[in-house]
């Protein structure tokens, strides 16, 4: 341990600690924007600054450890006057249109500046000139690069946490930017929309596309029926923003904001993820006994981000993937056909909109691939959690006060396995509850394969992986989040280091708790395992919590798929990977 003192308090912290961790140990604030432990250590900001007795100049808190006697002023009057003059050279370079951000009252930047007592700055503004502003404005992510900062926040995500290496600097000396790694167009580049360079800038520098407005329009048609699907992630999430306590943001409370906006129908893709496992595990039964799993496992294909990323850095591996469409997709081919043919109405007559805690969603409802042999998309709009909160906020909803509705019923049941899709490893522990019945014929312990389940992320351990017996069989599965981690795994499968029967990938850390769609925090806290952790709560109060026993699943079976993988199911719920 090292002893030393902040602000005339005794601190005691482990050796190597940081000069900003032993303050915050210590319950004192040191402001910051570029930080971010582990990933983004660098001092660029330099809001960090703190006084040293015996160092000449200030000292950035969050690169330095700390040292025995070490004596740290964190409020001099020094200190104080470089954080404001640092603050305001950055906001020389920051295009302060803060009334028209999507981060208003939700930015590090801006909550400084406040803090700070910043009304004007004394520098003239020197925003980055528009040769480098151009933008696709239609891909499902975008950058205002007159609102960056400069904080490398975003490409050591992507580098370090994602492994993608999409963003680097551009220019030299005075004209270093950030932006698309080897001058390519976004849309020419290898990005998988995983989100998480939005959701750790701390600025509005980075967001997603806003389809806020095609929502509405469809709302207001007339002749458009207008149908809602909720992934499991969205609920631990949404409420957040609103202040309200996960018991309090309740799904059936979102049910009932949406229903206030004027939406026809709304349903819980938890209903589809049950679909899924029934046709993701037959798939995989299937696999296994043809011996197709012999050299390389199966892949789960529901995370649009992992998609993208095999079929560019290991299109060898993409004949292994799961050809079930993802829970979105399958729920929106079910309701332009089974749902349609029940209400009367041509697909055309039903808007399909998806409420999800992902970008690449956006993406994935475009595909050709998911459209009918009429061009009909099964998903016409994705909003990301942050631009339904945005929507009630523009709709001025109390949220709070808003009563809980039940879902719409057809298609409105859903199991404790398809919740805990939401969370990394519950599409995998869902699939082998259902896969355990289909081969014994009985049920297993509902808590018999949450081995694979996530209790905090390692860099020693990049996934895990649990052995066991079903039907006197040995499987073999594997889960893993976070597309580094990912790489890594694929490089073991291909070099013959491991062996796996079955594998879930999840794009994005914690999975879709933890989605480049949700809510952003301006603390830096992660959310994904504590928001994974509301799932398997709800999994775990539930009397359903096997897919197979969905009884409006297997009425979709008996009234119009027959049995799952069968001739009409792979038409309908299963894709091509190869075709786009």
């Amino acid at each position: 341990m090292v002893n030393l003192t902040i602000n005339g308090t005794p601190v005691s912290v482990p050796e190597g600690t940081t000069i900003l961790e032993a303050a915050r140990i210590a319950h004192i604030h040191i402001p910051h924007l570029c930080y971010l432990k582990d990933l983004n250590e660098i001092g660029a900001c330099r809001l960090c600054a703190v006084e040293v007795e015996g160092e000449a100049k200030l000292t950035p808190a969050c690169d330095n450890v700390v040292r025995e006697g070490m004596v740290v002023r964190t409020n001099s009057s020094r200190v104080r006057w470089a954080r404001k003059i640092n603050l305001e050279l950055i906001l020389s370079q920051h295009d302060c249109t803060c009334a028209t951000c999507v981060r208003s009252s939700n930015c590090k930047l801006q909550k400084l500046a406040n803090d700070f007592g910043i009304l004007e700055t004394r520098f003239r503004k020197n925003l980055i000139p528009k040769k480098f502003r151009a933008w696709d404005h239609n891909f499902p992510l975008i950058r205002e690069s007159t609102k960056c900062i400069g904080c490398m926040r975003c490409i050591q995500v992507c580098d370090k946490m994602q492994g993608m290496h999409i963003w680097d600097l551009e220019g030299t000396g005075g004209r270093t930017h950030i932006n698309v790694a080897d001058m390519k167009d976004i849309q020419d580049s290898n990005c998988t929309l995983c989100g998480q360079c939005i959701t750790h800038c701390p600025t509005g520098a980075l967001r997603e596309r806003n389809d806020i407005d095609r929502v509405m329009w469809a709302i207001d048609n007339p002749d458009i029926t207008t149908v809602v699907q909720i992934a499991p992630a969205v609920r631990t999430a949404w409420g957040e923003s609103f202040g309200l306590k996960p018991e309090e943001a309740t799904i059936n409370r979102l049910a009932g904001c949406l229903r206030q906006l004027g939406i026809d129908y709304v349903f819980d893709t938890s209903f589809s993820a049950d679909l899924t496992i029934m046709e993701e595990g037959t798939e995989f039964l299937h696999r296994l006994e043809k011996g197709d799993l012999e050299k390389y496992p199966m892949f789960t294909s529901c995370c649009p981000g992992w998609i993208r990323f095999i079929k560019s850095e290991y299109p060898d591996l993409v004949g292994q993937l799961s050809t079930a469409k993802s829970p979105q997709q399958m729920f929106g081919s079910v309701i332009k056909t089974y749902f349609a043919q029940k209400l009367g109405k041509k697909p055309e007559q039903i808007y399909s909109i998806s409420i999800m805690p992902c970008v690449a969603k956006k993406a994935e409802c475009d595909l050709p691939t998911m459209k009918n042999e009429n061009g009909v998309q099964d998903v016409d709009v994705v909003l990301t959690t942050r631009e339904v909160v945005r929507m009630f906020r523009s709709e001025r909803l109390s949220v709070a006060k808003v009563y809980e509705t039940p879902f719409d019923r057809l298609m409105g049941d859903y199991s404790g396995a398809g919740v805990i899709f939401g969370a990394t490893g519950g599409v995998m522990e869902a699939a082998l509850r259902s896969a355990y019945y289909l081969v014994t014929g009985k049920n297993p312990p509902a808590e018999a394969f949450n081995a694979v389940r996530a209790s905090a992320f390692s860099a020693s351990a990049p996934w895990r992986s649990a052995t066991y017996d079903i039907g006197g069989q040995k499987i073999t599965a594997a889960v893993v989040s976070g597309l580094a981690n990912t790489r890594k795994l694929c490089e073991a499968i291909l070099a013959g280091q491991v062996k796996y029967d079955f594998v879930e990938v999840m794009a994005c850390p914690g999975g879709c708790s933890g989605g480049g769609g949700q809510p952003i925090n301006v603390d830096d806290e992660e959310r994904a395992l504590s928001r994974g952790q509301v799932l398997y709560n709800i999994d775990r109060g539930m009397t359903l919590r096997f897919s197979h026993e969905n009884e409006e699943v297997l009425a979709l079976y008996s009234d119009m798929l027959e049995a799952p993988y069968s001739e009409k199911a792979e038409k309908l719920l299963h894709t091509d990977h190869f075709k786009c």
